[in-house]
């Protein structure tokens, strides 16, 4: 388990991590979430040892980093997929970590072929893909076969296959009792992955919930199925609600909540196949919880000045 109280990181006047506290459990996925600026990274190092907190703890299985003998064996991290050394060869770079923390040899060749880098680790990190550099960073955090992973950006480069891998990956770790902790930005990946999130914005939390609990939380009208949608588009309107078509066929209909909708529908004897509120997306929650905390934002509408891609 990872702890975090009271965690505050300052650089001059500059309060990156402000009074930051949550716990990320064994046994499922989490992730961190937070706009560009927000101290993901900060506290991320703050738990690896790399930077000292200005106030505040942080341990992994009640004890500071820095006080693990053999840390890799209990926590495996990545933070940036760039820090192999170029002219090293996968098997190498990996041996050395090993040797490092009196981790068996035989366990390079067996997360080399985890992470789906058998094939290639007799060849120079020079000329790996950033792809291929993800699955050697994802490599050594599982080299030590820690109960503790956290890995900040690791779908970064990789292709679809890829990503739909790691998602099954990390589901497995969390599902053999590890704790997983992602930190990311692109929500439509992180949606399918973590069970609960972290959000943090201006160095605060802002939610520590289920992303379930976060999307239904933002629900945006009711959605119905019926198959007498016109008649029930005019009820609603004489109501003063308003309902449009999905691609699917399906009602989202807004100004009224979903008893609402079935009742006037059971007065008017529209049948109603399925009703039930549309919830948000990862990424619509996540756009309404943070911002107000988004650190870099266009001065206009890019669409009105052609910026647009």
């Amino acid at each position: 388990m990872i702890e975090v109280r009271d965690l505050t990181k300052r650089y001059g006047r500059v309060v990156a991590v402000d009074g930051l506290s949550f716990r990320v459990r064994p046994g499922v996925v989490t992730g961190f979430l937070g706009p560009n600026g927000a101290g993901k990274s900060a506290t991320l190092r703050m738990v690896l040892g790399l930077d000292r907190p200005t106030a505040g703890t942080a341990r992994v299985d009640g004890r500071a980093y820095v006080e693990l003998p053999r840390p890799l064996r209990e926590v495996g991290a990545l933070l940036d997929a760039n820090t192999a050394h170029p002219g090293r060869t996968a098997i190498a770079h990996l041996r050395w970590l090993a040797r490092s923390n009196a981790i068996p040899r035989r366990r390079v060749d067996a997360v080399l072929d985890q992470v789906g880098l058998a094939g290639v680790g007799r060849a120079r990190v020079r000329t790996f893909s950033l792809g291929m550099r993800q699955r050697l960073g994802l490599a050594a955090a599982l080299l030590g076969d820690p109960g503790v992973l956290i890995l900040d950006e690791p779908v970064n480069g990789l292709d679809p296959e890829g990503i739909r891998w790691f998602r099954l990956w990390v589901r497995a770790l969390a599902g053999e009792g590890r704790t997983v902790f992602v930190a990311g930005h692109v929500m439509s990946e992180m949606e399918p992955t973590a069970d609960r999130v972290i959000v943090i914005g201006g160095g605060r939390l802002i939610a520590d919930t289920s992303v379930r609990e976060l999307t239904e939380r933002f629900a945006r009208g009711v959605l119905v199925r019926t198959p007498r949608p016109a008649e029930l588009t005019a009820a609603l309107a004489a109501l003063g609600a308003t309902a449009a078509a999905e691609t699917d066929g399906r009602l989202v209909v807004h100004g009224i909540e979903a008893p609402g909708v079935g009742d006037l529908a059971a007065a008017r004897g529209i049948p109603i196949w399925e009703i039930r509120p549309r919830t948000a997306s990862l990424e619509e929650a996540y756009t309404e919880l943070t911002t107000a905390d988004v650190e870099y934002r266009p001065s206009g509408d890019a669409r009105a000045t052609g910026t647009a891609r």
